[in-house]
């Protein structure tokens, strides 16, 4: 059997990663390394108790020696682990730097060591900095990264890019757009907006909500992801792009038309720092390997609405004790000077 090594695999989606391959592919087995840090979540993958397959280890990426220890005998990494929230890097990005930097670079150490076969970094979109639909970003564009969180990742992609340079250790990339779909923590912009619709609380919408994203269905990106990592050439980066692009004030009404809840609930609070306006990419690299998304703008939001809204057993119970905190500190003031109370 295959041995993939999975990072961050009860995170949003590394968790629909796990699932994916288990279901492609019968002769993989897979090890699910999760710190568990607020956003690590075990009952993303409760339905695999007791699967041969799978085997979760809980452990810090960015120990080196638990990871060379842990790599023996693996043939294959696809790295997920980071800490992914703009708004958190914001209030401090030490986190960041840690996982998405020296926890990447401690993974590729570990990986090289054992003599993986492929190396699967998955980044993100933010390392282009904001772009519009004039010009989209192509894989060889300048990084512009204007976030804590985007330089963490660019940092991590470079750390990644430059084993392959140095060593020739068989690195491929992702770039993925703005993904959204079941299991993702609600401090994220969809979940939250359904979460807070479905509770009768205010959509606390950044700025005037004109900031445009690709709205990227977690499946569909779990499919690039597994192409990639199979087929991507070795030193490549791949743009995970679906163009159901639209704007988050688009997104909100979306969500309560869905759900029947009001527009009022749709609250425009003060911006956050350095808000991009948009990100665009060109995606034609990974549709010449044949990789082309399942879902449109449309089925992609409802889907992910109708999830949450029929598994509230998942989300209820993470909005409280931390996650409150956060909430508070993030969004108290801001919705207070909107003239709505913070839930």
């Amino acid at each position: 059997m295959t041995t993939l090594l999975v990072t961050g695999g009860c995170g949003f989606i590394g968790s629909n990663y796990v699932r994916w391959v288990l279901d492609r592919h019968p002769d993989y087995r897979i090890i699910n390394v999760d710190k568990l840090t607020y956003a690590g979540n075990p009952a993303n993958l409760k339905d695999l108790d007791g699967d041969e397959r799978y085997r979760f280890v809980q452990a810090d990426i960015g120990d080196t020696p638990r990871m060379t220890d842990l790599m023996r005998g693996v043939d294959l990494v696809a790295h997920f682990a980071a800490e992914s929230h703009v708004d958190r890097s914001l209030a401090g990005a030490g986190e960041f730097i840690a996982t998405n930097v020296f926890g990447t670079y401690s993974l590729l150490v570990a990986a090289r060591e054992n003599g993986v076969n492929r190396f699967l970094h998955v980044s993100t979109d933010e390392v282009y900095g904001p772009v519009g639909p004039e010009n989209p970003s192509t894989e060889d564009a300048a990084f512009r990264p204007t976030s804590p969180y985007a330089a963490s990742k660019t940092g991590g992609e470079l750390m990644a890019s430059s084993f392959f340079h140095s060593y020739r250790f068989p690195v491929v990339i992702t770039r993925g757009a703005n993904t959204i779909g079941p299991y993702q923590y609600p401090e994220k912009a969809i979940p939250l907006f359904t979460t807070n619709a479905i509770e009768g609380k205010p959509l606390p919408l950044y700025g005037d909500g004109r900031q445009v994203r690709d709205r990227l269905y977690v499946t569909d990106h779990c499919a690039a992801a597994d192409l990639v990592l199979h087929e991507g050439e070795p030193g490549r980066a791949y743009n995970v792009w679906a163009g159901n692009d639209c704007d988050n004030r688009a997104a909100a009404e979306a969500i309560v038309d869905t759900l029947g809840a009001s527009h009022d609930l749709i609250t425009p609070v003060e911006d956050r720092a350095g808000h991009d306006q948009s990100y665009y990419m060109d995606g034609s690299r990974l549709r010449g390997m044949g990789w082309r998304p399942q879902y449109d703008l449309e089925s992609s939001l409802r889907t992910t609405v109708e999830w949450y809204r029929d598994n509230r057993w998942w989300w209820e119970p993470i909005k409280s004790g931390e996650y409150q905190d956060y909430y508070e500190k993030q969004y108290g003031k801001r919705l207070a000077a909107a003239g709505k109370q913070s839930p």
